[in-house]
């Protein structure tokens, strides 16, 4: 059984209004959140997702709704790790408290958007050679496997080449200006350092298993 068309463009349309309702909020107040309102905020989108599935149920029947549910717990289960690295991440490039919530905002956006053009970019190479699924598949069991063996190593925040490479030919200011990315000092255009955090949190996301598989076979 397949989903209705209708149901599929509602589902991005909505998760997309969803995003950028909440990068809205977030960028016209930046703050620290407490303890009380992330966990309100954990809540609705736990929420969120336990409707979708019910309302997935009712839409297409039980095969879609449990592959939903399965799928939802891996990721949410696998978050947790990247969390940390978030959180190392933050601490690396100091970033204010009342500027985190904005960052991580953008960086999980960003790396939506290239998980995105990944899936489908790797979906159709796997469709035109079907034995690059095999490669892909022995990828992640070797990943899985530095990551049993490296497990309880200390975390450390090693920069991508993308990164460093920013760094080195962007102007930056050496402070943070509010939640700006982009500066005049003096007639000169800078970006802060808060760009590079954005692209730090996207990217490190979308490229954890290979720079964790790196680490641990180090």
């Amino acid at each position: 059984m397949q989903l209705p068309l209708w149901f599929e463009i509602a589902t991005f349309v909505g998760l997309t209004v969803l995003l950028l309702a909440d990068l809205a909020l977030v960028a016209r107040r930046p703050h620290e959140p407490s303890a009380r309102e992330a966990g309100l905020w954990v809540a609705f989108y736990v929420g969120l997702a336990l409707i979708f599935g019910v309302v997935l149920l009712l839409v297409s029947g039980g095969a879609y709704a449990t592959q939903f549910y399965a799928g939802w717990l891996t990721e949410y289960s696998l978050s947790v790790d990247n969390l940390f690295v978030f959180v190392i991440i933050m601490a690396r490039f100091a970033v204010p408290r009342a500027l985190q919530q904005q960052a991580l905002m953008v960086g999980i956006i960003i790396a939506l958007v290239l998980r995105g053009i990944f899936i489908l970019l790797g979906a159709a190479v796997i469709d035109r050679f079907t034995w690059v699924f095999y490669f892909f598949g022995a990828f992640l069991v070797y990943t899985a496997i530095t990551l049993i063996r490296g497990h309880g190593e200390d975390e450390e925040y090693e920069e991508n080449a993308l990164i460093r490479r920013l760094r080195k030919v962007l102007p930056l200011t050496e402070e943070y200006v509010g939640s700006k990315v982009r500066v005049v000092r003096d007639g000169r255009k800078l970006w802060t350092p808060l760009l590079i955090v954005f692209l730090a949190l996207g990217t490190t996301d979308l490229l954890f298993p290979w720079t964790a598989s790196r680490r641990s076979s180090a």
